[in-house]
């Protein structure tokens, strides 16, 4: 039998949790791409003569308050929130990855420099800090989006500098140095792909987080703007109509708790996989 990590050796099975993430993931991303072919009926179509009507063999999930079918502004939604969390994950990422690794690697006064206005800006409140960030321009998505990378910034701090303190005694780090190696390919070229593991974990986890938190911006009107069919938005819009027509509401509500639960599910069995110490105390 081949040995454990041989290229011969035969692959882990994935796990429960993992399938069932990238099944519910991967469907609502095929969703969003093919949702301009596979929409039933234009999103931003105004028709007084349907408004309210419950889901029915024409308007599956029925119409809004201007007559617009609610599962085409769904589908389309699906990628206005996938880019927000997306978007919104990917400049926590850059932001937050360097300035880890530096606080990790050159540790005195830098450190406490970094660390502690992540600190400060860890203490606000996540929707309280990015009201501050919105305030001052006019609300539009790309904006929210970044205001919601802002806010994620020092999480992916202090996650990357706490791997980086751990790798920074390695033998294969000590041996760059002694290679005289620069400090940009030490962090970039030894410490950087050995970290990725576990920010890849915390970059699904903080997907979730981006989609609900700009979904909430978008309730309050500081995100994505009439007639976007963002689903923050979409519920902030059926609040009035809660009592004459609750599926408006439901059916954003439904798939946003939806897609949380797969990238969460996705998450967990990444970090199962990916994780040494989780596989340690599986063979143990």
């Amino acid at each position: 039998m081949p040995p454990e990590g041989s290229v011969f050796a035969p692959r882990k099975p994935l796990s429960p949790q993992l399938k069932a993430g990238l099944a519910i993931t991967g469907a609502i991303i095929l969703l969003g791409l093919l949702a301009p072919w596979i929409a039933p009926h234009p999103w931003d179509t105004i028709s007084m003569r349907t408004r309210f009507l419950p889901p029915n063999a024409t308007y599956w999930l029925g119409t809004d308050e201007y007559g617009r079918d609610v599962l085409s502004r769904l589908l389309m939604g699906t990628r206005l929130s996938l880019a927000m969390g997306v978007g919104a994950t990917a400049f926590s990422l850059a932001i937050g990855v360097p300035i880890g690794l530096a606080a990790g690697y050159f540790r005195g006064w830098i450190d406490e420099a970094l660390m502690r206005a992540a600190d400060v800006l860890m203490a606000l409140p996540p929707i309280m800090l990015g009201l501050l960030v919105l305030a001052v321009t006019p609300p539009a998505l790309w904006k929210t989006a970044l205001a919601v990378g802002f806010v994620y910034v020092p999480q992916i701090a202090r996650l990357a500098r706490s791997v980086t303190l751990s790798l920074a005694n390695e033998d294969f780090i000590q041996a760059a140095k002694a290679r005289a190696e620069s400090t940009s390919y030490i962090l970039f070229r030894e410490i950087l792909p050995n970290a990725w593991p576990p920010l890849i974990v915390e970059a699904s986890l903080r997907v979730t987080y981006a989609i609900l938190l700009g979904s909430a911006l978008s309730f309050l009107g500081l995100g994505a703007q009439p007639p976007s069919s963002d689903w923050g938005l979409m519920i902030s819009e059926a609040r009035s109509f809660l009592d004459r027509a609750p599926w408006i509401a439901f059916a954003p509500g439904l798939a946003m708790c939806l897609l949380v639960i797969g990238i969460n599910l996705l998450g967990d069995g990444a970090r199962e996989r990916l994780d040494p110490r989780l596989k340690a105390r599986v063979k143990a």
